[in-house]
């Protein structure tokens, strides 16, 4: 019995490591294939979405700072790319210069 468990352990082990690494992979793979979102997305209409922040309507949107854009969001895959993945528009890049009424401060 203790070799099963230490074969369950040892292979437990390894497949902690490997999914978040091949998740991480695949990522950035996906990213060089993706459409970049519209502004007419469906998704993207209801959360406030506009490839440049200074064009949302802060009438509707009064939670919205011009210092919140989608590279210093939480949310966004790359703080340092042009066009990142963001997972409340999945499958789709936005723009770093966004916004969204998703906006979650980055941490750290």
């Amino acid at each position: 019995m203790a070799t099963n468990r230490r074969v369950f352990l040892k292979f437990a082990c390894q497949t902690a490591v490997a999914i978040p690494a091949v998740t991480l992979l695949g990522n950035a793979q996906a990213q060089d294939g993706m459409p970049r979102i519209e502004e007419s997305d469906p998704t993207a209409v209801a959360l406030g979405y506009k490839h440049n922040g200074e064009d949302v309507d802060t009438g509707k949107w009064t939670q919205y700072k011009p210092e919140q854009n989608c590279t210093n969001c939480n949310l966004y895959a790359d703080a340092s790319a042009e066009w990142a993945a963001c997972p409340i528009y999945p499958g789709k890049l936005v723009k770093g210069s966004g916004w969204c009424s998703a906006w979650v401060a980055r941490a750290g």
